[in-house]
């Protein structure tokens, strides 16, 4: 599954809402029906459907049907391309400040930073 900027964009905005949030907190412990998505908040089956609308056009939910229901069922591999997404830009980061912790120990004389050191010695054992 291929996720764009847009989608991504859709996904980051579904999940910016706290009630969503909870629904797929909910649906990570397995599918569940509108009707059992709604049990928990005061507000109508209809509202209840118009966030798992966002949900499912973000790619997060699906639904099927199985006679009378229509569970809804979480899309795992979202989360794992968001994860992805997130990382390059985390490790992007840790670099920078790996970079700036080398500058700063230049700076004050020492040999390199104590961490640096630290996984210099794990990778040569």
């Amino acid at each position: 599954m291929f996720v764009t900027d847009d989608q991504l964009s859709r996904v980051f905005a579904a999940l910016a809402d706290p009630t969503r949030r909870d629904m797929v907190a909910r649906l990570a412990a397995g599918d569940a029906t509108v009707g059992e998505l709604a049990d928990p908040y005061d507000v109508s089956v209809q509202a209840v459907s118009k966030h798992l609308k966002v949900l499912a056009d973000a790619g997060l939910i699906s639904q099927s049907k199985d006679a009378q229901r229509r569970p809804c069922h979480l899309e795992a591999e979202v989360f794992d391309l968001m994860t992805k997404w997130i990382d390059r830009y985390r490790r992007q980061a840790q670099e920078r400040y790996e970079r700036l912790d080398s500058l700063l120990a230049e700076m004050r004389g020492d040999e390199q930073p104590a961490d640096h050191r630290r996984r210099q010695q794990g990778a040569a054992s």
